[in-house]
């Protein structure tokens, strides 16, 4: 495992992470690390899922040749 450090979270939230990780059978740091590549995805998705700026509209009708 690379260099470690702590992070306070309640002890719900301990508890809450701890299971999750043994129901998926991985430890913490790797049912945090997907924790917080699912959070980003999903960043990305609503950035994604909104409408289009008029600069956006213009590039993408613009001619290529």
């Amino acid at each position: 495992m690379a260099e470690t450090t702590t992070i306070r979270i309640s002890r719900d939230t301990h508890a809450r992470v701890t299971r999750l990780a043994a129901e998926r059978h991985e430890t913490i740091d790797e049912t945090v690390s997907q924790a917080i590549r699912a959070l980003r995805q999903d960043a990305m998705a609503r950035d994604l899922a909104g409408e289009l700026t008029d600069d956006e509209v213009s590039w993408l009708d613009a001619d290529a040749g």
